[in-house]
């Protein structure tokens, strides 16, 4: 999971250095992992990554967490869904047959019996992430909003099972009158199955079940070449080369592709700054550029956004490659001699890779 290795990477590299800035160095872990890792981005067209009520609880500074910003969800057309099941079945549902991480995938419930004040209910069951990084939203045709369905939680750590719900009344639907309900799903977590069955209370005291769904969670391919493990850059010595390629292996194109490179070291006494890297990015036509990294706010944390290295969107079957080199400057504190370093890869702000670099520092 991505979350899970960019908070692997924060904390590890805050708890192995016993130092008058380990504080800093947990501090900044924690805010890079917050701020790169998964953050959560206002819904747009419903293809991109976010659920549009609210942004995520960031961590200050002093540990303590900033309270969440409320955002009021902007209106949106209707989708266009067409009716599922046949004309025998009182409840059916519908989804996609992938759900690419960091995209908005569709889905649908249609009724076809009549309903007063009743409730429909999506008993999910997941393989290989956890059903609490599942969102699903349905279209509210008076707001013309996206909403959050009600859920109640799996127990455990990292729960195999959950429970959507959300009321309804549709007393004209019928055989010949369906009555169907847009929603969307989003996996926050990592690729794996999801199966999906729903049913429908009618109000009158009746229950019926739709045959159940399976659907895959799948995410682009993302690989780094050219930093092996135990990788050392000298103080004022040549950069270091490697590459980051993502291939879009899903059935969906991903059309706001972004990439972040963040790094963070402190020693004894010091703690790397931002004039202590270069990063340097190829560019067609344009050759090696410098690519800013910036504090993140608690040093000795430092991110930078690389610039597109494909054309938007990235299409299935289409690769984006990312050239790019580091180097740690001649005059970079002498007592940090190890730094923790990342890429992110993801939808706009909506994380779906992670991959650690870190690397040795060393006398040129």
């Amino acid at each position: 999971m991505t979350l899970d290795l960019t908070h692997d990477l924060a904390a590890q590299g805050a708890a192995r250095r016993p130092s008058p800035v380990a504080g800093a160095a947990r501090r900044t872990a924690a805010v890079l992992a917050a701020g790169l890792a998964l953050v959560v981005a206002a819904a747009g067209t419903g293809q991109a990554a976010g659920t549009g009520t609210a942004t995520a609880a960031r961590q200050g500074c002093d540990g303590a967490a900033a309270p969440a910003t409320a955002t009021a969800p902007a209106a949106e057309a209707a989708p266009a869904v067409r009716a599922g099941g046949t004309a025998a079945q009182r409840i059916s549902f519908g989804v996609t047959s992938q759900l690419p991480i960091g995209l908005w995938s569709d889905a649908a419930v249609t009724l076809r019996t009549p309903v007063s004040k009743g409730t429909v209910r999506l008993d999910v069951t997941s393989r290989g992430f956890s059903t609490d990084s599942l969102v699903v939203q349905r279209y509210d045709a008076r707001s013309h909003r996206w909403t959050d369905l009600a859920t109640r939680p799996g127990g455990g750590s990292s729960p195999t099972h959950g429970v959507f719900t959300f009321p309804l009344t549709a007393t004209g639907a019928g055989p010949r009158a369906p009555h169907t309900v847009p929603l969307r799903l989003q996996d926050l977590d990592r690729p794996g199955t999801l199966t999906v069955t729903a049913s429908v209370t009618d109000g009158r005291g009746h229950t019926y079940r739709a045959p159940a769904r399976t659907t895959t969670a799948t995410r682009p391919a993302t690989t780094v070449g050219g930093w092996p493990g135990g990788t050392t850059l000298r103080r004022g010595g040549p950069a270091h080369e490697f590459t980051v390629t993502v291939r879009n292996t899903t059935n969906r194109a991903y059309p706001a592709l972004t990439a972040s490179y963040f790094a963070y070291g402190a020693g004894s006494k010091h703690a790397l700054a931002p004039k202590d890297l270069t990063l340097q990015q190829y560019r067609a036509g344009k050759g090696w550029t410098k690519v800013p990294l910036l504090a993140g706010g608690c040093d000795p944390g430092m991110s930078a956004t690389l610039k597109a290295a494909a054309a938007s969107p990235l299409k299935p079957g289409a690769t984006a490659v990312y050239r790019l080199k580091v180097s740690v400057a001649r005059t970079a504190p002498q007592d940090v001699t190890s730094a923790d370093a990342g890429i992110t890869v993801g939808n706009g702000d909506q994380a779906f890779a992670s991959r650690q670099l870190p690397f040795a520092i060393r006398a040129k």
